[in-house]
């Protein structure tokens, strides 16, 4: 009995089941849960998130720089303006003011700072939105390289992950260096290097203690702490970087305090001098249609050009002074009358100076290359070149008298051509006739030469608009740009031999991969003895003819003016046997200059300021005579041979084959005919 009742008994006190096995269990799978909820949301956030590999070989959009024949900085190309430095070129001092003013942790943590999180999530809580942010340097990076700036929690967590995806994937310096350039520093800044050169005008390497401290208190609000905006928040900011540096122990109290005393030197702000703004844009136009805009903007094209930088700015200044006088003289509206030079080197045809308007600013049209305006008399030369070409001589005599021609156009049916001067010289040599610019004598040296000859002439010289075929032509009525003028003119300055007009030397990307280098084209397209006959004359047109307002140069000098209908259009091309420039003057809307205002008092002038300054310091030049050229000397008036060297006799160039006339009845003068 007693021993079932101690059964019973031990059955009655028989243990329940311990719960611990399944509460364990049950932690288990709750950990596995929220792993795999985990993982699931790692993923979901991750997946969308960039590859950091590109960060190894980081290409941030930097800007093209373009600079003259000196390599003297022009202008830049840029969507961003940013200028890469190394890190390893950045003062020490410069890396610690951003690290102390942005994140002083940044060598402890692993991309994020946890406790910045919790300090920043607590303020933000109790506030009520977003009023502090905890990012870390490596955070920045991610967000300037990566994401968009929008301000929530998500990005905030995204932004998190690949700061610590970068931190493992770089080293400290790799991301310093990635900061130092990428961020953006105000005024249209971004990185470092620009903002230095921007701020205080010179290199990052170069920077201060007080100036580091500035700039690197910048980033947390670039205009807030503008110095030129605000400087006295901006002195604020820069004392509490400097304090931070202290207590990090990145400098001295007695540094600290010494960098606050010292005053700050700021570089001007103002508008960058657009001294070459008209070349500029023709470079611009020229890369971006050959490479795309991505390559012009964004890839850091060094582009040399041919434009001397001085000679630029001698340009523009003689272009304004000459049209302030003209307006003054003629009281026209100030600012109004418009102006274009083109100056070219003869053997090479390099582009040393262009002026495409009198400010950019308020109308980007180039008059030197894209304006088409009347040449007038300008255009003589190309007419007696090819007449010289067909036989004629300088000593030829053609009489300058009345014609009539019949023109359904006009309101008469007639064309009765006349001279400026409103006056006629009966029998002229072409000398004469060119030096004075006659313009009936050209019509009729037109009239004989024959009009497509005359045309296939002049575009074999480099005239590529379309011109009239009429004898109006012989007056210039076919429009024309400067350009064109000059690269025609060209080949008379160099022995017949026509150059290719070019502006860039070289374009250079930013690994030195050379896209093009420029070659120097030349092609004889007249015969050197044909091309000097007509330089002789034009050298006397500015000692004795229409040109003469720039005889004060003291050198060798051929030219001619030009001037159209009711003074239009007024024009002055010159060369020596190095240079040759082309100015035109006139209105965008084609009124009137003043009655006198003709090439040699509107054109010339500018020509002469630009040309005396250009040609300083360099040696006179004469125009070398060609094999097959013989001087003669001949009577001025008539052009016949004489022996003596008397009064009213001078020394003309003739082929050796074409030789004058030995005496007057020798000349055989076409006869007056009213009706052509």
């Amino acid at each position: 009995m007693r021993l079932r009742r101690k059964e019973t008994a031990s059955k009655g006190k028989k243990k329940k089941p311990s719960r611990l096995p399944f509460f364990a269990l049950g932690l288990i799978v709750l950990f596995l849960l929220l792993a795999v909820a985990g993982t699931a949301s790692y993923y979901i956030l991750t997946m969308d998130l960039p590859g950091i590999d590109a960060l190894k070989d980081y290409r941030p959009s930097i800007a093209s720089r373009v600079y003259d024949d000196n390599n003297e900085l022009i202008d830049e190309f840029f969507l961003e303006d940013r200028k890469i430095v190394k890190i390893h070129d950045i003062p020490k001092i410069v890396s610690n003011a951003f690290i102390s003013a942005e994140d002083s942790r940044f060598y402890q943590h692993q991309g994020f700072d946890m406790q910045s999180i919790s300090r920043a999530v607590l303020k933000n809580f109790e506030a009520g939105h977003i009023v502090q942010g905890a990012s870390t340097i490596t955070q920045q990076v991610a967000k300037m390289m990566y994401l968009s700036p929008e301000k929530k929690y998500m990005r905030k967590v995204k932004e998190a992950i690949l700061a610590y995806k970068i931190d493992r994937y770089l080293t400290k310096d790799e991301i310093l260096n990635l900061y130092l350039n990428q961020i953006y520093l105000g005024h249209g800044t971004y990185g470092i290097e620009s903002a230095a050169l921007g701020y205080f005008g010179k290199s990052a390497h170069a920077l201060t203690l007080p100036e580091a401290a500035l700039l690197a208190g910048l980033p947390k609000a670039p205009t807030t702490y503008s110095p030129f905006l605000h400087y006295d928040k901006a002195k604020q900011r820069q004392i509490y970087v400097l304090t931070r540096m202290m207590e990090d122990g990145y400098i001295s109290q007695v540094e600290m305090k010494r960098a606050i005393a010292t005053p700050l030197k700021m570089r001007p702000i103002k508008p960058k001098d657009k001294v070459a703004a008209y070349f500029v844009e023709h470079v611009r136009r020229y890369v971006q249609e050959k490479y795309g805009a991505d390559v012009l903007y964004k890839e850091g094209l060094s582009i040399y050009t041919t434009l001397n930088l001085s000679a630029q700015r001698d340009a523009r200044d003689a272009m304004e002074k000459g049209l302030a006088e003209l307006e003054s003289r003629e009281s026209h509206e100030p600012g109004l009358a418009q102006g274009a030079l083109y100056s070219m080197d003869v053997k090479t045809g390099a582009i040393r100076a262009m002026v495409g308007g009198r400010d950019f600013n308020k109308s980007e049209f180039n008059r030197a290359t894209q304006s088409r305006r009347q040449p007038g008399s300008a255009f003589k030369p190309l007419i007696y070149t090819a007449a010289f070409d067909k036989g004629m001589n300088p000593s030829t005599r053609f009489v300058d008298s009345p014609v009539v021609f019949e023109d359904v156009s006009k309101e008469d049916g007639l064309w009765k051509p006349k001279n400026f001067d409103e006056k006629f010289l009966g029998p002229v040599t072409m000398r004469t006739a060119l030096v004075q610019s006659r313009n009936v004598v050209t019509i009729k040296i037109l009239q004989d030469i024959g009009i497509d000859y005359a045309a296939s002439y002049a575009m074999n010289m480099g005239i590529t608009s379309p011109l009239t075929r009429n004898l109006s032509l012989a007056l210039g009525t076919s429009g024309v740009t400067l350009q064109e003028l000059v690269r025609a003119y060209g080949v008379l300055a160099n022995g017949g031999k026509k150059v290719t007009p070019y502006f860039i030397k070289k374009i250079v990307d930013r690994t030195g991969n050379v896209f093009e280098e420029a070659k120097v084209q030349s092609e004889q397209v007249i015969d050197a003895r044909i091309a000097f006959m007509t330089t002789y004359i034009m050298q006397d047109v500015v000692e004795s003819g229409t040109g003469r307002r720039v005889k004060s140069i003291g050198r060798p000098i051929a030219g001619k003016t030009g001037t159209t209908n009711d003074v239009r259009d007024a024009w002055f091309l010159g060369f020596t046997p190095s240079v040759i420039t082309g100015v035109w003057v006139g209105f965008d809307q084609e009124i009137s200059l003043g009655k006198q205002e003709v090439g040699g008092r509107a054109a010339a002038p500018i020509w002469l300021y630009f040309m005396e300054k250009f040609l300083q310091n360099t040696p006179v030049e004469t125009f070398p005579t060609p094999e097959g050229i013989v001087f003669v000397r001949v009577d001025a008036k008539t052009g016949v041979r004489v022996k003596g060297s008397d009064k009213g006799t001078i020394y003309e160039a003739f082929l050796e084959s074409v030789q004058p006339a030995e005496k007057a009845d020798d000349i055989t003068e076409e006869k007056e005919d009213l009706f052509r």
